[in-house]
């Protein structure tokens, strides 16, 4: 039996998102999906970026990652609005509920976008594109945005078929209608086909991924190496991966963040580190894992980027102790330039239940720390991660818990917006 692959992807989720909520829940009369519009960072922070954008603002010529200064440049009259990260996690969730319901076999591949292997399912329906409309409309029905869906054999026809034409449709790309709906677009069009890989292919006279799927393989191999292998695969739509509905284990943990003022003294840097580590080590003990080797990564006022990393004595997730090794590994790599943006990543992740390595001089300092480190992950969980602190942090412009997503951009001030 052939395999039927969908791949379903929300049209401008961010900003979609954010239009069902404004019209639906607080009774907004204008929709943002038919404005020029955008949701954007902080520009006081320096998140300054359009993470997703209008069909009519994209006329204008802006794109995903662009500055906010760059974006208002090309449409001034661009309606600007925060991100609403609570809100993007309860409408994927709705989302991926949906199509569960279609298939026993669902991998999300990002907050906004997943698979289904609807391979023995599609006799339910009666053919894979009536399926796919089903599914369509009733996430339109249910939930208000609109998704395209890309069906095929392989996950990475599928996903090339989501992209063509916009909003709210389906589309197919089976192997024999790759000649007419494939091959004939622009090289950088390809999956896994970025700006260097493509200067670099119509340096070599490819320009299509037509002209791609018909190159010489050695010829590839020679400018590319493996990399070339893969996107002659691509271009001739071959891809052996299948769609996992259980998510594989991280193989590190790791996160970082962009400070909203110029960071020149050593003992400001520490307590950053200290906040990131709140963060990182949380999320290991969630995980029930230990983490072996920590990095730290830096980018000075110049953006400048250096790292620097360490193997640790023993496993661990104790909050200290990453920050212990993250202070060394900061002393040892800063050079005292203002910092811009600090990091910890961790990696050679193993079970929580593994055997730690004794330490003549640990005098059961770990056994105490980890026990104090869940207590004040309960307490978090229970209250909310401000209802306990350390107390350095209190009255602090740096936050307790730096990186990933702040409380502001989880429930946006509607009061306020960025314009």
């Amino acid at each position: 039996m052939e395999k039927i692959i969908f791949h379903i992807d929300v049209n401008s989720a961010f900003l979609s998102w954010e239009a069902v909520y404004r019209l639906h829940i607080l009774g907004e009369t204008t929709d943002l999906r038919e404005i020029p519009s955008a949701v954007g960072g902080d520009i006081k922070k320096r998140h300054g970026i359009i993470l997703a954008k209008s069909t009519p603002a994209k006329k204008y010529g802006v794109r995903t990652g662009d500055t906010i200064n760059d974006a208002l440049k090309l449409c001034p009259q661009l309606v600007l609005v925060p991100p609403h990260y609570d809100l993007y996690e309860t409408s994927s969730k709705a989302f991926m509920e949906i199509l569960k319901e279609f298939s026993p076999c669902v991998e999300q591949y990002s907050v906004d976008e997943a698979y289904c292997d609807m391979t023995g399912t599609i006799g339910l329906y009666g053919s894979a594109v009536v399926a796919a409309n089903l599914i369509k409309d009733r996430i339109y029905d249910e939930l208000g945005f609109t998704v395209n869906v890309g069906i095929s054999s392989n996950k990475l026809l599928a996903k090339m078929a989501s992209d063509f034409k916009k909003p709210n449709l389906v589309h197919t790309l089976f192997p024999e209608e790759m000649e007419k709906k494939l091959w004939r677009l622009p090289v950088e069009e390809l999956f896994y086909v970025g700006h260097a890989t493509k200067k670099k292919l119509h340096a070599l006279g490819i320009n299509t991924i037509g002209e791609l799927a018909r190159t010489d393989l050695n010829i590839l191999r020679a400018h590319f190496k493996k990399y070339g292998e893969v996107i002659y695969a691509f271009a001739n739509g071959v891809d052996v991966s299948l769609v996992a509905s259980e998510t594989p284990a991280n193989k590190g943990y790791g996160n970082s963040t962009t400070i909203a003022f110029d960071v020149d003294e050593e003992g400001a840097a520490k307590m950053i580190l200290l906040s990131l580590s709140e963060t990182v080590c949380t999320r290991l003990r969630a995980d029930s894992v230990m983490a072996t080797v920590v990095a730290v990564s830096i980018v000075d006022f110049e953006f400048h980027h250096a790292s620097h990393q360490m193997t640790l004595f023993s496993a661990t997730n104790t909050t200290n102790e990453i920050h212990k090794a993250a202070c060394r590994l900061f002393d040892e790599l800063w050079d005292g330039l203002p910092v811009r943006k600090l990091g910890i990543h961790t990696s050679k992740v193993v079970k929580g239940d593994s055997i730690r390595q004794l330490n003549l001089f640990d005098m059961n300092r770990y056994e105490r720390l980890s026990k104090l480190d869940v207590a004040v992950d309960n307490i978090r969980e229970r209250y909310g991660e401000n209802s306990i602190m350390r107390a350095i942090f209190l009255n602090n412009r740096i936050y307790h818990m730096a990186g990933g997503i702040t409380p502001e951009k989880r429930k946006p001030n509607y009061k306020e917006g960025i314009k």
